[in-house]
């Protein structure tokens, strides 16, 4: 039977209401920091979790491919696969992990000299960024966690591990800033505990799934296998398309930020918090990305068409009703919502005039953002790596030469025509998606 809007839906709120709480996490974090004493402290958090997604977005792939090869095993009914699809970017994470761990000074302060925040800014992120550094190991695992969760459609343990640790965080970071008055100490160790929170729940998850028990009672332990050339290789090629991915997403939002700081501490902090709001609209869609993933990944295992356009037909009908929604939403509680994040009169009157770009965000953003889950699903993911290449190309251009003409205007339309770019540039690709 081919998947039905209820049967989509009932994977994707959940995935929804799991994602959307890691950008309300970071939005919790700019809000409490956005009420206290100085701009310095929001536009330190602000580079230190900049500094943060540069390192761990660089290897969201460990989810995302994770998530994709656990599909396509669990739709071709292949235990021994679902369970390598788990270990071998285990075996990644903590080598990649014990790397950042080894090389945390000098990542910092090479982060620092890109971005060149002011001097009090830069010693807030300095505070941020040594005590979270520690969590890497951590943060890798659970990527690995959750995608193999999601990648076997457990969309409750999935909301139950995300929500746990972020509401953790919240509560936390709450507690530490405005109780314990330890400002972004207080933001960075909240996320800490959480982490911990999440890995140690994240293994319980795993141990208690009937694919992990079956797999000890009846299942062949090849541990050469799970690493072997051939094996590795198509997990690799995969990864590398998706860390090509993820380096020019991250180009482009250190370039963001990086030309806000050169707008003065106030624009850096009013950007920031319009940046927070983008990240919530994004995280909606990735709820419907993950969706996607999960049912195409099944459909390339069990190598059935007709569920794979079915999956496409879905993917465009809630993504299009997704995008006028999310727009429609925000041009309407802008001004509340912006009063949320920060009481400083200074940021709030900064944030004014660019509320238009973010209404333009989710109809240019929405196709780019939902198709790539299909893609990685069915892990065919050159269109992912191209697409984004030819976006930053378009954003460069569009950087380089309205910014020094329009100012903050110019930069925030090299953000639309960015994410207007990941959308068309993706969708062009269907055709041959169709053929695998």
């Amino acid at each position: 039977m081919l998947p039905s809007h209820r049967a989509y839906l009932a994977l994707a709120i959940p995935l929804i209401l799991s994602t959307i709480t890691t950008p309300l996490l970071g939005a919790v974090d700019t809000a409490v920091i956005g009420h206290l004493s100085h701009a310095s402290y929001l536009g330190g958090v602000a580079v230190g979790t900049l500094i943060f997604n540069t390192l761990y977005w660089m290897f969201g792939f460990l989810r995302v491919s994770t998530s994709a090869f656990t599909a396509q095993a669990a739709g071709a009914q292949n235990n021994e696969q679902s369970i390598a699809a788990l270990m071998r970017p285990l075996a990644i994470a903590l080598l990649i992990s014990g790397v950042f761990i080894i090389l945390q000074k000098p990542i910092l302060l090479a982060s620092l000299q890109l971005i060149h925040p002011a001097q009090d800014v830069a010693a807030q992120a300095a505070i941020y960024f040594n005590i979270r550094i520690w969590g890497a190991p951590l943060t890798l695992v659970n990527y690995v966690l959750l995608g193999w969760l999601m990648g076997l459609a457990r969309v409750k343990a999935t909301l139950f591990l995300q929500i746990t640790m972020n509401v953790t965080n919240m509560v936390l970071a709450l507690a530490f800033t405005q109780i314990m008055q330890w400002d972004v100490v207080g933001v960075a160790g909240s996320t800490l505990i959480a982490e911990v929170l999440a890995c140690v729940l994240g293994f319980i998850l795993v141990l208690r799934s009937r694919m992990w028990r079956e797999w000890l009672q009846h299942g062949k332990k090849d541990w050469q296998g799970w690493f072997g050339v051939s094996e590795l290789k198509s997990v690799m090629a995969t990864n590398l398309d998706l860390m090509i991915r993820t380096a020019c997403l991250l180009t482009m939002f250190n370039l963001f930020t990086s030309r806000s700081a050169s707008f003065g501490t106030d624009q850096l902090a009013a950007n920031a918090i319009l940046l927070q709001i983008h990240y919530i609209m994004a995280y909606f869609f990735d709820g419907f990305a993950n969706a996607s993933s999960i049912m195409a990944g099944q459909a390339r295992g069990a190598e059935d068409r007709n569920m794979l356009q079915r999956v496409i037909h879905l993917s465009w009908f809630w993504t299009l009703l997704t995008s006028v929604v999310s727009g429609g939403l925000y041009l309407a509680l802008k001004e509340p919502l912006i009063r949320l994040f920060t009481d400083n009169a200074t940021v709030i009157s900064l944030t004014g005039p660019y509320n238009g770009w973010l209404v333009a965000f989710p109809l240019a953003a929405g196709l780019g953002l939902v198709f790539y889950g299909v893609f990685t699903g069915m892990t065919v993911t050159y269109p992912i790596r191209n697409s984004m290449l030819i976006s930053l190309l378009f954003f460069l251009a569009v950087l380089f030469w309205c910014v020094p003409h329009y100012g903050n205007h110019g930069l925030w339309l090299s953000f639309i025509v960015f994410a207007l770019g990941r959308s068309l540039f993706l969708v062009i690709y269907l055709p041959r998606l169709k053929r695998v």
